[in-house]
Parts: structure tokens; sequence; C-alpha cells
């Protein structure tokens, strides 16, 4: 099940917390819980992606990405990801989500995001999302024309276009 309130409450704090420009780093604060965990007793592996998620969230409420939401109707989708797991974290243990938008490519956007338990990196992720309306999707560069704050540079590395290139010789089913 979606955890509804641990988004509520995401988005409750985000309201409190300090506003960030768009080339700054979100950090959440987090702990495994009974309904995150799988049957070896570690957080499960999509619910790295769920708080991902709430990362994003976080982000988007700090930013002023939410307020645009609102004004344009807009919406958001994810269409895509490449995740790596390298360390387990277990039940209740404490651990933080950090979210970057690190480019676009004036269609779509990229957050680098990653799951932190004592120091150490235990999943980072690739995530491609787009912003969308009733019309479709809405490019990136409309998007980030619509904000009032200046808008850093977003070159997009090398490998991230890399990533890019790979996912469309990927084939779809018809």
């Amino acid at each position: 099940m979606y955890p509804y309130i641990k988004l509520i409450a995401t988005l409750f704090k985000g309201k409190y917390r300090s506003t960030m420009n768009l080339d700054e780093k979100s950090v959440i604060h987090c702990r495994a819980g009974l309904t995150d965990i799988d049957m070896f007793v570690e957080l499960n592996n999509a619910r790295h992606l769920t708080y991902m998620e709430l990362g994003r969230w976080d982000f988007s409420a700090r930013t002023g990405f939410l307020d645009l939401m609102k004004k344009h109707k807009w919406a958001v989708a994810v269409g895509g990801a490449s995740v790596r797991y390298r360390r387990r974290i277990g039940f209740l243990q404490k651990f933080t989500v950090t979210t970057q938008l690190i480019c676009h490519d004036g269609r779509w956007f990229y957050f680098l995001q990653e799951t932190h338990m004592k120091g150490n990196i235990c999943s980072s992720a690739l995530i491609k999302a787009a912003t969308t309306s009733k019309q479709g999707l809405v490019p990136a560069t409309e998007v980030l024309a619509a904000y009032d704050k200046p808008i850093p540079s977003f070159d997009v590395p090398d490998w991230v276009n890399a990533w890019i290139d790979a996912e469309s010789q990927r084939p779809w089913p018809q």
C-alpha cells in the first residue's frame, strides 16, 4: 500500500523547512518501518523507490514546484529509473534520502537520488521524470520558464547521456 500518511507528513514538513533553489540537494530523514520491510527484515527494494519519491515531493515543495503544479494544473510522471543497491537498511534503522536535480534534456528532468545510512550510500538512482498536463508532457524548458527564480545551467553529464542512449535502443513491446 502506498504510504499516504508519510507523504502527507513529508509535504507538511516541507512547508516549514527552508526553501531551496533548483540546484540544491534535498535531504529527508526516514526510518524503515514494519510496512517497509521484506521477509529478510530489511527495506524492500521497491520501498527504496517509494522513499525516493517522498524525497522528490520534499524537493518539489521546497523549490516551489508544487505551487507551479497547482497554478498550472500540472502533474508529474516518472518515465524511467536506473537503480543500484549496495547496502541493506534493516528494520527500524534510520537513513536519509538525498534528492538532487542534475539536468534536463529540454523534455525530461533527471534526478540523482541516494539513500544513506551511517555515512554509507545504500542505494543510488537516476530518475527520469516529467511534468504533465491534460494536453500531455510539458517540456522541461517550459516548466523552468514558469519559475520566478534564476535557473541554473543544467548540462547533461556524459553518463546520463549514455543512459538516455541505452534506453532509446532498448526494444519496447508492440
